[in-house]
């Protein structure tokens, strides 16, 4: 049985990443390297979003970008230029094409298309199981979540940010492509963290995403009146439905790094890469995959990859809030918008903020329930 220097499991955002810079780089020239997924063209299944200062690497496949961005809510509403920012989007079958693009034309990267039943540490080794075959690997990159490891816990609080997106089309220009909704909390709360997310392509067309940070999901039906509603209310009746995306992002700071060992690393989701308050993990794994292959050059051991930090204990302490006091999101948020400088809060969900711009963030938000979480962790 061949044994591969490195073994990726899932071909998705994180995986096909780390892939894609192992491939640039000389260092993983002679280095075996297989990747597995259940499928390999998985088309436009994902829309990510980010925000940068300046041009990416990224840029070429950017669907959309905007400088400005819309915030609403019954006690805070505006238009707000984030200038030097530039808030990016990119479609996922753009993506897969790119980096697919370049790993196939290295012959040291394997594609195998198998569904992966396991994996685990064997005599210093890692062993994958597929419906079809086993696998040897000297390391092993995991990005296939395995839910079970956060939703047994109780000592973090988990939040989905779960939600149903429209692709709509109209004929006249009722757009303003100019700006991207933010979050708008003008839908009604009934009870939860509830906000309408909305990206204009062009004048003609959009993605209106109905998004909930809540504990529980809802029936699908749901989501979808939610979307209509506000269709209705934005007086915009004739439309035509062009695609339909959902998807429910983990919201915790589970410690994902004590499930790696010397051998396996999580990465993606599977290993805490999304950024716990907002779900944001595009531009954290696009940092993280950079990590990995230095880390790589320089050690071996995989339980060590995992720096701590302050952003940590923030997200825990802010979590904890959203868990206890869901139906108050709507007015945190607005008090964090209307109080602090946008690009003190992109630095800050980036985690590049320094001590005193944290301090003017802390003290943009309601402090009574953060002091009561904070002190209820520290004792």
């Amino acid at each position: 049985m061949k044994t591969y220097d490195y073994i990726i499991l899932g071909a998705g955002a994180s995986g096909l990443m780390l892939a894609y810079r192992m491939a640039n780089d000389t260092f993983f020239k002679d280095k075996s390297i297989l990747i597995i997924d259940k499928s390999k063209d998985k088309g436009n299944d994902r829309t990510w979003c980010f925000w940068e200062t300046k041009d990416g690497e990224w840029d070429e496949i950017v669907t959309k970008s905007w400088d400005k961005i819309f915030f609403g809510s019954t006690d805070f509403t505006k238009s707000i230029p984030i200038t030097p920012y530039r808030y990016k989007m990119i479609r996922s079958e753009n993506y897969y094409n790119k980096l697919w693009g370049v790993l196939k034309t290295k012959p040291n990267i394997t594609f195998k298309e198998e569904l992966i039943v396991s994996f685990k540490e064997v005599e210093g080794k890692v062993q994958v199981t597929t419906s079809k075959e086993n696998y040897i690997g000297l390391k092993l990159f995991n990005s296939i979540p395995n839910p079970k490891t956060y939703q047994s816990q109780k000592k973090y609080p988990l939040i989905h940010q779960h939600f149903v997106g429209w692709f709509i089309a109209v004929e006249d220009e009722l757009f303003d492509d100019s700006k991207a909704t933010f979050m708008d909390f003008s839908v009604p709360q009934n009870g939860n963290t509830r906000f309408m997310y909305v990206l204009p392509l062009d004048k003609n067309n959009a993605l209106f995403e109905y998004t909930l940070f809540s504990k529980n999901l809802l029936e699908i039906s749901e989501y979808e009146h939610a979307i209509v509603d506000y269709l209705n209310n934005n007086n915009i009746k004739e439309y035509k439905v062009l695609e339909v995306e959902k998807g429910n992002i983990p919201m915790t700071s589970f410690k994902f790094s004590e499930l790696n060992s010397k051998h396996i690393l999580n990465i993606g989701t599977a290993g805490g890469w999304t950024k716990a308050s907002t779900g944001y993990t595009f531009k954290n794994t696009t940092k993280k995959t950079k990590d990995v292959v230095a880390f790589l050059k320089q050690k071996d051991d995989f339980s060590k990859f995992y720096k701590a930090s302050k952003f940590w204990f923030y997200d825990l302490i802010f979590l904890d809030v959203l868990a206890n006091y869901n139906a108050e999101g709507s007015a945190l948020f607005s008090s964090m918008f209307k109080k602090a400088k946008i690009k003190t809060i992109f630095k800050f969900l980036d985690e590049e903020s320094s001590l005193i711009e944290d301090l003017k963030i802390i003290l943009s938000v309601p402090s009574k329930r953060f002091i009561q979480a904070f002190f209820k962790r520290l004792f």
